[in-house]
């Protein structure tokens, strides 16, 4: 049986006209009505395309458990929604709850993006990437079905820096971002791994 991996972004927490702040694994959020809205159109979508998920798994936050439910319930069977600390999202330690101008005022435009197009993480972030890139890895080398993930930008992106072939791929992308209420699938079968799609909203 081969492998497709649905990686979602959770849902808007933040209101249409309110200024966005860099948030992180600190500060626990939940989705705003937009957000809500968002996950119910991925589930709508995901239903109407015929796609169903043998197993689901979520970062712990508010934002990634309800976007997940959202999900799941346009699914026809009940899923199980498994834990997985290495989903969690980053910490951006002095940054954590900043507008993004005083973020890029601390950091540089250059290290966000470095950030944005390697993962490369800023001085005083706590990404622990080594510890994320072996659970995508061990995901992708043991994993088989559909299956469906809901977690952070932060995490999202080293899927993309878990194999050499994806990393090639991911190459061309314009960033290794995906917004919020989108996804990517990254499937694999009897010649390896491929990046199906990235950054893309019902």
């Amino acid at each position: 049986m081969g492998l497709s991996v649905f990686i979602v972004r959770h849902g808007n927490t933040f209101a249409p006209g309110e200024p966005a702040r860099r948030i992180g694994a600190a500060t626990d959020l939940a989705l705003v009505e937009s957000g809500v809205a968002q996950a119910e159109a991925l589930g709508l979508a995901f239903a109407r395309a015929g796609i169903g998920f043998d197993r689901a798994l979520a970062a712990p936050l508010r934002r990634t458990r309800s976007t997940i439910a959202g999900i799941l319930a346009h699914q026809p069977a009940a899923l199980q929604v498994e834990p997985a600390d290495w989903l969690t999202e980053i910490d951006h330690g002095p940054d954590e709850a900043k507008l993004e101008p005083e973020v890029i005022d601390r950091i540089g435009e250059a290290a966000l993006a470095r950030w944005d197009h390697a993962a490369e993480a800023p001085e005083g972030w706590i990404v622990d990437a080594d510890r994320r890139i072996a659970g995508w890895r061990d995901l992708f080398a043991t994993a088989q079905g559909r299956i469906l993930i809901v977690t952070s930008n932060g995490a999202a992106r080293f899927a993309l820096l878990a194999d050499e072939g994806l990393q090639r791929q991911a190459s061309a992308l314009p960033t290794l971002k995906l917004r919020t209420g989108a996804y990517g699938v990254i499937e694999r079968d009897g010649h390896g791994l491929r990046l199906a799609a990235w950054d893309q909203r019902p």
